[in-house]
């Protein structure tokens, strides 16, 4: 089977240069048939560069071309070009090259000698092997449900017994995931011995696109019996923070829902605009809201205030004055750049914090926004107990896309020993917004840079699911089904600039890894199923 490499044309209004050029992959069966890979959006990015004045040189790739060694490592490499396609100068001579063994996990080599790679005569498509192609085609590929089984008979002694059996729902990469069946059991005696047909509903939990208008960084959070949804408020120019509270996350968007205004404008306090990002966390055993805010002077700062013993999450009287967050030695984490979307990790190698940083904002010397970590204290999470370590900046072309320089959003969950971090890039209010995915084990010392391992390719950008533009800046929560949910925000067109919010189930491959864009079309809906039923 023949695999094939290019760039796409740039198109400033649906597909920008950040895009258009990076490494798109695409097989070529017998027929003729061409099958792009990722829905036809890029794959693989060329870092940019940082310059002298801190700042970043976009670069981008042209004429990728790709060959294999004897060894099967299969090599991808290109020219790199600036955003307006004129050739980087500083790499003459140099082509950019990208090693893999599967056409799913690549290694970065960087810039070699043209000359070096020449013996092995690059070309822009070359023959595989079909296996190979097609096992990554389907990686590359959406996943969607084929199927659902339940066990054709059951014995049972108990009503718990029968609301213990499941279905077994099927993928199309060959994954499979257990989901609860609501069983009728109207018509079973289960003291009286017999055989009795039972009826069942597989049933998934949906949030329709979009549930809301003018919120964006949405976080939902379960607290003692009671579900909480926090943003934030586009609606009223990010002043406040508001919470809504519900008995169900559904409820949460109920038409009329109340919302509690819990950290008002209040000057005298120093809090006049950009309430940004607030995010619930547990530390220590506290409750807190890690959030960003600013003064009468634009420049919004990493802040976190702690549940009172007594208070209630909706009432402003239920929270103690909120708390800048300081470095180790009590200074702020700066003195004239910017802070915002701090989170917490829970590891097993400590604490810590993460947040995005920003220098020279609207200037020339923009650095653009980067992530950086540092670890806590649970007893004092507003004080840093390390130094702050930069973790990631806007290199590659979806993150600096169009003019935006941005590492901002994260958030993570664990699985199985592995931190999965997510974080946006692009315009936080433009379709080009998307997710980039950060990984490390739990037991890693998280300061140490050679802990995490930064996807190249973004993992939810606006080819991910139909309708839904610019998904970005999301949270993690776990729902009443025990299923890991993602909540982000996202356009509902290419030229609109109104953050809406959506959530939806994340799956997990058949190597355990998440995937983010299974569509509510792609997953089960609803589905009847029966069995027999053995009362003994």
């Amino acid at each position: 089977m023949k695999l094939h490499v290019y760039t796409r044309p740039v198109d400033a209004e649906k597909y920008p240069a950040g895009l258009a050029h990076s490494v798109h992959l695409a097989c070529e069966a017998a027929d003729g048939k061409v099958t792009p890979f990722n829905k036809n959006y890029g794959i693989l990015f060329p870092q940019g560069r940082i310059s002298d004045q801190n700042t970043i040189v976009p670069l981008g790739i042209r004429d990728p071309a790709l060959f294999q060694k004897e060894d099967g490592v299969i090599s991808i490499c290109g020219e790199l070009i600036h955003e307006d396609e004129t050739p980087d100068q500083e790499s003459r001579g140099k082509v950019y090259l990208w090693e893999t063994q599967d056409l799913v996990h690549f290694r970065t080599v960087g810039l070699v000698d043209v000359q070096k790679i020449l013996p092995f005569r690059p070309k822009p498509a070359l023959e595989l092997d079909q296996t190979l192609v097609q096992k990554a085609l389907s990686y590359w590929s959406p996943i969607t449900c084929t199927g659902l089984y339940v066990p054709q008979e059951v014995h049972v002694h108990t009503q718990k017994d029968l609301e213990d059996v499941q279905a077994t729902l099927l993928y199309s990469d060959g994954s499979t995931r257990q989901k609860k069946v609501h069983w009728n059991l109207d018509n079973v005696d289960l003291t009286q011995p017999g055989i009795y047909p039972v009826e069942g509903v597989v049933r998934q939990q949906y949030f329709d696109f979009p549930l809301t208008r003018g919120y964006g960084d949405p976080v939902l959070f379960p607290w003692e019996g009671k579900w909480y949804f926090i943003s934030t408020y586009d609606n009223l120019n990010d002043i406040g923070l508001y919470v809504r509270e519900a008995d169900t996350a559904e409820d949460l968007f109920a038409e009329g829902i109340e919302e509690h205004l819990i950290l008002p404008y209040a000057p005298e306090r120093g809090f006049e605009q950009t309430f940004w990002a607030p995010e619930f966390h547990v530390i220590g055993g506290e409750l807190y809201i890690l959030f960003a805010v600013s003064g009468s002077k634009w420049g919004p700062q990493c802040h976190l205030m702690k549940k009172k013993k007594t208070g209630r999450i909706i009432d402003e009287d239920g929270w103690e004055e909120p708390i800048r967050v300081v470095r180790q030695d009590g200074r702020p984490l700066t003195e004239d750049a910017i802070t915002l979307d701090m989170t917490y990790i829970k590891a097993e190698s400590g604490s810590y914090m993460v947040w995005s940083y920003r220098e020279n904002i609207g200037t020339s010397l923009d650095s653009g926004s980067m992530l950086h970590i540092a670890s806590i204290d649970e007893r004092e999470p507003w004080r840093l107990t390390s130094d702050p370590v930069l973790l990631t900046r806007p290199l590659l072309g979806w993150e600096n896309v169009a003019g935006t320089i941005n590492n901002e959003g994260p958030h993570a969950f664990i699985k199985d020993g592995t931190i999965y971090m997510t974080y946006s890039g692009g315009h936080a209010a433009w379709y080009t917004y998307a997710l980039g995915l950060l990984t490390a084990s739990t037991k890693s010392d998280l300061l140490d840079l050679s802990s995490w391992t930064k996807s190249i390719t973004p993992v939810l950008t606006f080819y991910s699911v139909e309708g839904e533009f610019g998904p970005g800046h999301n949270s993690f929560f776990t729902n009443e089904d025990g299923e890991l949910m993602i909540a982000y925000h996202g356009e509902t067109s290419i030229q609109s600039h109104i953050r809406c919010d959506g959530i939806r189930r994340v799956h997990f491959r058949a190597d355990g890894t998440p995937y983010f864009g299974m569509a509510k079309w792609e997953d089960v809906g609803q589905a009847d199923v029966t069995t027999m039923v053995i009362v003994d």
